[in-house]
């Protein structure tokens, strides 16, 4: 069975930084883009960053960009968000998405994406 499993959320002051984890199991993910989305209330599922399978490859929203960086650890399974310089407008669900065709390219379209974790939640106050 395959899960992704986010952590790392929580409340932060704006400015603050939160670095978010994702670890996958039940199958390999080291040939497959993988990426972060977020949602928040009344809003759609909106892309956040994505990762290409060996993580030369990396891509972010036009709001997140140079605060958000994102990273992976194919022998651990594991892709991370680091966040920083964090905004009011960044409080969401922070969601893990993984492909399943290996060597896909990133793709900002969520239905690109096969494999969805829980959430995590991010708040931001000002």
């Amino acid at each position: 069975q395959v899960q992704l499993v986010e952590s790392g959320g929580g409340s932060v002051q704006a400015g603050g930084s939160l670095r978010l984890s994702c670890a996958a199991s039940g199958r390999a993910f080291s040939s497959n883009a993988m990426g972060w989305f977020r949602q928040a209330p009344g809003k759609e599922r909106d892309f956040v960053a994505g990762i290409g399978w060996s993580g030369s490859g990396t891509y972010y929203g036009d709001s997140v960009k140079c605060r958000f960086a994102i990273s992976r650890d194919n022998a651990k399974n594991m892709v991370y968000l680091q966040m920083n310089s964090l905004k009011p407008e960044d409080t969401a669900v922070y969601y893990c998405a993984a492909q399943a065709r290996a060597f896909g390219v990133v793709a900002r379209d969520r239905d690109e994406y096969d494999y969805w974790g829980q959430g995590t939640q991010v708040a931001v106050s000002a």
